[in-house]
């Protein structure tokens, strides 16, 4: 299932799959560029041809490709146990400790 997804919805497979969630817009990006050069390429492309814009199906083909191997490789990562762990930059977030000070009280101080 998440072969498939990554493949036919790279964007969602990220967010559903993969814990850098920061990924899934630029590739939405790519993904959905794909897409309307595809359509864009099926109805003539930037000359306006009577028949197919290969060139811009290709670049289609090439955007979509780029989307899945992003994603790909954002999922592989994920499944990494680095991607699991507290101290992961990634994933996790930094709670603050309960005697820890307010960075701003030095800003108030300085007024």
């Amino acid at each position: 299932m998440k072969s498939l997804l990554s493949i036919m919805v790279p964007p969602l497979a990220v967010c559903r799959y993969g814990c850098a969630g920061c990924c899934a817009a630029p590739i939405g990006v790519f993904w959905l560029a794909g897409i309307v050069s595809l359509i864009y390429g099926y109805r003539g492309g930037p000359l306006q041809l009577d028949g197919v814009s290969w060139y811009t199906v290709a670049l289609g083909i090439a955007l979509w490709a780029i989307a899945v191997v992003w994603t790909l490789i954002t999922l592989r990562n994920a499944d990494d146990d680095r991607c699991r762990q507290r101290s992961s930059a990634l994933c996790g977030k930094v709670a603050a400790q309960i005697d820890e000070r307010d960075p701003l009280d030095e800003v108030r101080k300085a007024r």
